[in-house]
Order: structure tokens, then sequence, then C-alpha cells
């Protein structure tokens, strides 16, 4: 059976689109999660789909909270991501500093979208416990309820967000960057969905055409225009963001820092509760796959 792979289609996935447009053989096949990492580790643990590619933090932490759904398996985006704060088109707020004590949208509980504004609010020194959430399922809703007044702001990719904000429809206030590289790779730890060695295979083929992508020569020209193409973004907005990413020279390599510095940063704003003795690194990966660094 092919694997089910569930992503976001943006384009940080134009690696992974390429892949699949020459998988003559069919090896896999995608499941577009528009919400984002909070409907993939949900349909991880619903069994639809078997791997996801998705951001680090809502992956290291649902496993420090005890998620069994999932192990991680390999790394896919080495940079930070830059998490743009959007309000509203005529709202009040013009810093992040004016958001204490309001409700922050966010797509699902778990989501990076969440676990960012616990970053947030670290970093502006409030107290984490007491965020306000309220679930807007996608960055449309998410739109719609900064506008409506119903949350204050959200948290979402920069370039994801900035044709709504060229559109007039709502507004920077400012920027978070993640403290940790922004995407991984996990898969449900049962054979049965997700073998090993479909795995390896997998991410082997997949290491082959993330290196292509971020080789000097694609990135000189022919980048740009299979993303303008893919997804419609203005060239200048794919320029930058080309300056800011970079991709892993091999997915299936997990360095432990990215692991036990995530899990850090994310103890500190309450994301997590470290077990007594801490945590351990290889307690997050599938050891059959990946090579813990």
């Amino acid at each position: 059976m092919p694997l089910r792979v569930g992503y976001v289609r943006e384009h940080f996935s134009t690696p992974l689109l390429q892949f699949q447009e020459a998988d003559q053989n069919e090896t896999f096949s995608l499941v577009e999660c528009p919400s984002g990492t909070g409907q993939l580790i949900s349909r991880l643990t619903k069994d639809e789909i078997d791997v996801a590619i998705a951001l680090t933090d809502p992956l290291i932490s649902g496993i420090a909270n005890g998620s069994t759904a999932y192990k991680l398996c390999g790394s896919y985006v080495s940079t930070p991501l830059n998490w743009a704060v959007i309000t509203g088109k005529n709202t009040k707020y013009n810093a992040i500093s004016d958001l204490k004590g309001t409700p922050i949208g966010i797509s699902r509980l778990g989501s990076g979208s969440q676990t960012m504004a616990y970053v947030m609010a670290q970093q502006q020194g409030w107290p984490t416990e007491e965020l306000q959430f309220k679930l807007n399922n996608d960055i449309h809703g998410l739109i719609d309820s900064v506008n409506d007044g119903s949350t204050s702001a959200f948290m979402w990719e920069w370039f994801t967000t900035k044709p709504f904000v060229d559109a007039g429809e709502a507004r920077f206030i400012g920027s978070v960057l993640t403290p940790w590289p922004s995407w991984l790779i996990a898969a449900h730890p049962s054979p049965s969905r997700a073998h090993p060695d479909a795995l390896r295979t997998f991410m082997t083929s997949l290491s082959g055409y993330v290196r292509e992508f971020d080789s000097a020569a694609n990135r000189a020209g022919p980048n740009l225009e299979v993303i303008k193409a893919k997804f419609g973004y203005p060239d200048a907005d794919i320029e930058a963001w080309l300056k800011t990413v970079k991709y892993p020279e091999d997915c299936l390599v997990i360095p432990s820092k990215v692991i036990t510095d995530t899990l850090s940063v994310l103890e500190k704003a309450g994301v997590v509760k470290a077990p007594e003795g801490g945590f351990l690194a290889e307690n997050f990966v599938d050891q059959q796959v990946v090579n813990l660094t």
C-alpha cells in the first residue's frame, strides 16, 4: 500500500510536490491538510494518514504530552519559521504588546499557531496561563475572526499571510521567529501503517528532491518559476523567502539538539512539563528509521 503523506500545500512543500510529480510507481499519495499541524496530528491519530510533514514544535510537544500516534522520523526544513502576527484591518491593535489579555485565534488545539502564541507570550513576559484562545480552523476563519472582533490577532507563516495583507484584508503588527528548525517529519509507529523500510525509501528519495531544490543552480532561477507557477506568489516575495530558507542534506537525520532545545523553550513557555529525570531525545524518534545525531 502507498504511504499516505499529510502535508500543508504552501511554498515549503515544493520539493515534496516535485517528488510526487516524478513518482511513477505511486509509492505514496499526498493528503492535503490546510488547517496545519493540528489537523495533521489529528489525521495521524484517526488513521487517515501514515506520515506527516509538519511543524517542529507541535510535533514535539504532542509526544512530550503523551501522544503515541506518531514518532519523529526525519527532518524537512532546517531554518526557523517566520510567524507573522496578524490583526484585523480596522482594529485598535498596532503592536504585539497591545495584545496582552486579549483572545488569540488559533487553527486547532496543539497547532503551531497555539504553541507560538505561548512563545510570543514568554518573550513578552506575559503569564502564559492567562492566554485565551479561540479555535478558527484555518487562515480564512482566522482572518474572519480578527475582522469581526472575536479575536485580537492570530499567528501564521509570513509569506502565506502576505497576499491577504496586500489585499487589505488584514494587517501585520509584528513577527516571531521560531527558536528551532521549522519542519520535521513524523510517522505512525505501527509497521502495518508505516513500515520502516518504506519510510527509509521515501525519506531517501525525498532527500534527493530537497537537495536539488536547495542547490545553487536551482536557487538562481528555476525555483522562482516553479513556486510562482504552483502558488502564484509575486517574484519579490519568492526571492525574499528563498533567501531565508534552507533544507537538510539528509532528511533521515535529526540532530538531538533540535529536540532538546525545542523542549527547553516549550517547557519555559508552559507548553510541556518535563518528567522526573528530564526528557530523552531518543524517546521522541523512531530509532529504526531516523539517525539521531
